[in-house]
Protein backbone atom coordinates (compact mmCIF):
# COMPACT_ATOMS: atom_id res chain seq x y z
CA UNK A 1 0.00 0.00 0.00
CA UNK A 2 1.15 3.46 -0.81
CA UNK A 3 2.36 5.22 2.12
CA UNK A 4 0.91 9.06 2.95
CA UNK A 5 4.27 10.92 1.85
CA UNK A 6 3.93 8.94 -1.48
CA UNK A 7 0.15 10.01 -2.32
CA UNK A 8 0.94 13.60 -1.26
CA UNK A 9 3.71 14.11 -3.42
CA UNK A 10 1.80 12.20 -5.86
CA UNK A 11 -1.18 14.87 -5.71
CA UNK A 12 0.54 17.54 -5.79
CA UNK A 13 3.41 16.77 -8.85
CA UNK A 14 0.01 15.61 -10.93
CA UNK A 15 -1.83 18.82 -10.02
CA UNK A 16 1.28 21.32 -10.86
CA UNK A 17 1.44 19.49 -14.16
CA UNK A 18 -2.45 19.51 -14.94
CA UNK A 19 -2.55 23.13 -13.48
CA UNK A 20 0.63 24.36 -16.42
CA UNK A 21 -1.55 22.76 -19.03
CA UNK A 22 -4.55 24.46 -18.18
CA UNK A 23 -2.71 27.80 -18.15
CA UNK A 24 -0.74 27.27 -21.07
CA UNK A 25 -3.94 25.83 -23.05
CA UNK A 26 -2.54 22.66 -23.91
CA UNK A 27 -5.04 20.06 -24.42
CA UNK A 28 -3.99 16.53 -23.05
CA UNK A 29 -5.87 12.75 -21.50
CA UNK A 30 -4.82 12.66 -17.78
CA UNK A 31 -5.00 8.44 -17.66
CA UNK A 32 -3.47 8.55 -13.91
CA UNK A 33 -1.99 5.45 -12.61
CA UNK A 34 -3.38 3.23 -15.79
CA UNK A 35 -1.84 -0.26 -16.77
CA UNK A 36 -0.16 0.01 -19.87
CA UNK A 37 1.51 -3.28 -21.18
CA UNK A 38 2.18 -5.04 -24.48
CA UNK A 39 1.96 -8.70 -25.43
CA UNK A 40 5.44 -9.27 -26.70
CA UNK A 41 6.73 -7.72 -22.88
CA UNK A 42 7.24 -9.76 -19.95
CA UNK A 43 6.74 -6.62 -18.05
CA UNK A 44 4.51 -3.25 -18.02
CA UNK A 45 4.03 0.02 -16.31
CA UNK A 46 1.54 1.47 -14.06
CA UNK A 47 2.70 5.45 -13.48
CA UNK A 48 1.60 7.41 -10.61
CA UNK A 49 0.19 9.00 -12.96
CA UNK A 50 0.81 9.88 -16.88
CA UNK A 51 -0.68 12.42 -19.44
CA UNK A 52 -1.06 12.20 -23.32
CA UNK A 53 -0.42 15.88 -24.40
CA UNK A 54 0.80 15.38 -27.97
CA UNK A 55 -1.10 12.45 -28.54
CA UNK A 56 -4.32 13.93 -26.58
CA UNK A 57 -6.80 13.90 -29.14
CA UNK A 58 -5.68 10.31 -30.58
CA UNK A 59 -7.06 9.05 -27.10
CA UNK A 60 -9.73 11.15 -26.11
CA UNK A 61 -13.06 8.76 -25.16
CA UNK A 62 -10.89 5.62 -24.90
CA UNK A 63 -11.59 3.06 -21.91
CA UNK A 64 -8.83 0.73 -22.73
CA UNK A 65 -5.84 0.65 -24.20
CA UNK A 66 -3.76 -1.39 -26.85
CA UNK A 67 -0.04 -0.51 -26.98
CA UNK A 68 0.01 -2.40 -30.41
CA UNK A 69 -2.32 0.43 -31.97
CA UNK A 70 -2.71 3.62 -29.11
CA UNK A 71 0.70 5.13 -28.55
CA UNK A 72 2.42 5.12 -24.97
CA UNK A 73 1.67 7.96 -22.99
CA UNK A 74 3.86 11.31 -23.37
CA UNK A 75 4.64 12.46 -19.93
CA UNK A 76 4.79 9.67 -16.73
CA UNK A 77 5.38 10.46 -13.11
CA UNK A 78 6.47 8.18 -10.37
CA UNK A 79 7.15 9.01 -7.25
CA UNK A 80 9.99 6.85 -5.36
CA UNK A 81 9.76 6.37 -1.41
CA UNK A 82 10.23 2.73 -0.79
CA UNK A 83 11.30 1.41 -3.96
CA UNK A 84 12.95 2.46 -7.17
CA UNK A 85 11.70 3.20 -10.52
CA UNK A 86 13.12 0.80 -13.49
CA UNK A 87 14.03 2.56 -16.26
CA UNK A 88 13.43 -0.53 -19.09
CA UNK A 89 9.66 -0.92 -19.23
CA UNK A 90 9.01 2.60 -20.05
CA UNK A 91 12.20 2.34 -22.73
CA UNK A 92 10.64 -0.58 -24.23
CA UNK A 93 7.16 1.37 -24.59
CA UNK A 94 8.58 4.49 -25.60
CA UNK A 95 7.46 6.83 -23.07
CA UNK A 96 9.26 9.96 -24.01
CA UNK A 97 9.44 11.61 -21.11
CA UNK A 98 9.61 10.13 -17.46
CA UNK A 99 9.56 12.41 -14.22
CA UNK A 100 10.96 10.35 -10.91
CA UNK A 101 11.00 12.05 -7.36
CA UNK A 102 12.91 10.54 -4.95
CA UNK A 103 14.21 12.48 -1.39
CA UNK A 104 12.40 15.80 -2.48
CA UNK A 105 14.18 15.76 -5.89
CA UNK A 106 12.52 15.50 -9.01
CA UNK A 107 14.87 14.18 -12.12
CA UNK A 108 13.13 14.57 -15.77
CA UNK A 109 14.36 11.77 -17.77
CA UNK A 110 13.98 12.23 -21.66
CA UNK A 111 13.76 9.41 -24.23
CA UNK A 112 16.56 10.05 -26.85
CA UNK A 113 17.51 6.91 -29.33
CA UNK A 114 15.86 4.69 -27.27
CA UNK A 115 17.56 5.20 -24.21
CA UNK A 116 17.03 7.95 -21.24
CA UNK A 117 18.79 11.19 -20.91
CA UNK A 118 19.14 13.23 -17.78
CA UNK A 119 17.27 16.79 -18.71
CA UNK A 120 17.26 19.95 -17.03
CA UNK A 121 13.74 20.95 -18.46
CA UNK A 122 10.64 19.55 -19.49
CA UNK A 123 10.44 19.39 -23.31
CA UNK A 124 6.75 19.56 -22.38
CA UNK A 125 7.63 23.06 -20.47
CA UNK A 126 10.81 24.24 -21.44
CA UNK A 127 9.86 27.88 -20.29
CA UNK A 128 9.22 26.98 -17.04
CA UNK A 129 11.60 25.97 -13.98
CA UNK A 130 9.97 22.22 -13.09
CA UNK A 131 12.64 20.88 -11.07
CA UNK A 132 13.21 23.86 -8.70
CA UNK A 133 9.32 24.61 -8.58
CA UNK A 134 8.06 21.19 -7.47
CA UNK A 135 10.61 20.85 -5.07
CA UNK A 136 9.84 24.40 -3.52
CA UNK A 137 6.11 23.75 -4.23
CA UNK A 138 6.51 20.37 -1.95
CA UNK A 139 8.75 21.95 0.63
CA UNK A 140 5.74 24.56 1.24
CA UNK A 141 3.29 22.13 1.11
CA UNK A 142 4.52 20.63 4.23
CA UNK A 143 3.86 23.65 5.93
CA UNK A 144 0.23 23.13 5.78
Amino acid sequence: MPLPKHEKAKVLIGNMVTILLEELEIDNECFGSSTFKRQDMAKGIEPDDCFYIENAAQMVGKDRIDLMVDPPPDLAIEVDVTSKTGLDAYQALGVSELWRFDNGQLRISVLQNGQYQDANFSPHFPDFPIVETIAQFLVVSQKW
